[in-house]
């Protein structure tokens, strides 16, 4: 029985991750930039300062 809610909760997990768009992408700056500023985590903020914020666009 755990065993299957393990890996229930893996599978959900991993599917849940794959929906997401890519750290740095257009579509991730963008939905940085819906969520509420104080619920970026420290990672976030570094990714979106760096990724957003300084992009070279060439």
């Amino acid at each position: 029985m755990k065993k299957t809610l393990c890996l229930s909760l893996l599978a959900t997990l991993i599917f849940l991750n794959g929906c997401s768009p890519e750290v740095g992408s257009k579509a991730w700056c963008e939905d940085m930039e819906e969520k509420p500023k104080g619920d970026w985590t420290a990672n976030e903020m570094a990714d979106y300062t760096k990724s957003c914020v300084f992009r070279s666009d060439s």
